[in-house]
Formats: C-alpha cells, structure tokens, sequence
C-alpha cells in the first residue's frame, strides 16, 4: 500500500463546522484539540490521527469517513 497521502485527500472540516454551525474555538474547546492543530488540518498541513478524528467526528456528529476525501 501507499503512503497516506495517496490514500488521504483534502479535508473536509471546514465544510463539516460550517453544517454544525461551529467554529474552529467551538471544535477547539469541546474536543480538546488546539485551534493551531484544527487550523493544521483544515488547510491540509496535517493529517488527523485516529484519536483526533474520532474525537471531532463525534463533536460532528459524523463518520471518521466524513472527515476527509478518500481517493479509494
């Protein structure tokens, strides 16, 4: 298999806190998670870990699939 990258594409949080009618803080303070690191995955400099997606996609109340494009 591949790197990450080849499987990962863009995340999709902004469009998901914008659905949830949250912000980044709102995100940043229910999940414990740093606005910095949100920021971080939001413009695609980082890939959250399985423990932080977990985390924002029950704040979402979403799948970890919802989280990013998946290119498989």
């Amino acid at each position: 298999m591949g790197s990450k990258d080849e499987v990962i594409g863009k995340c999709l949080l902004l469009n998901l806190l914008e659905r949830s009618k949250m912000t980044q803080v709102d995100l940043s303070v229910v999940t414990g998670i740093s606005k910095q690191e949100i920021n971080r995955y939001i413009n695609s400099n980082r890939t959250m870990s399985l423990s932080n997606a977990r985390l924002v996609s029950k704040a979402l109340n979403c799948n970890i699939e919802d989280l990013y494009e998946w290119k498989v």
